[in-house]
């Protein structure tokens, strides 16, 4: 989505916001907190299982940075 078309998306939910009375804003902020932990958590979720698949089928190593640098020269 073009830059200038998020600004007036954006533009727009704050004036509608903006119209909302204080406590319905609150409740606003409230839900869209929620919002945005659950998709971090679903995202972190995401990134554990897949890293858990690359472990399980070997595509990740374990060790030190000498163990790093060592396999690197080879």
């Amino acid at each position: 989505m073009p830059m200038l078309e998020q600004t007036l998306i954006f533009q727009k939910a704050l004036e509608a916001v903006e119209a909302l009375d204080p406590e319905a804003q609150a409740m606003l902020v409230d839900i869209i907190q929620k919002r945005l932990k659950k998709q971090r958590r679903d995202n972190l979720l995401k990134q554990i299982a897949q890293a858990e698949n690359d472990y399980a089928q070997g595509n990740v190593r374990r060790g030190s940075i000498a163990d790093l640098i060592a396999e690197l020269d080879e």
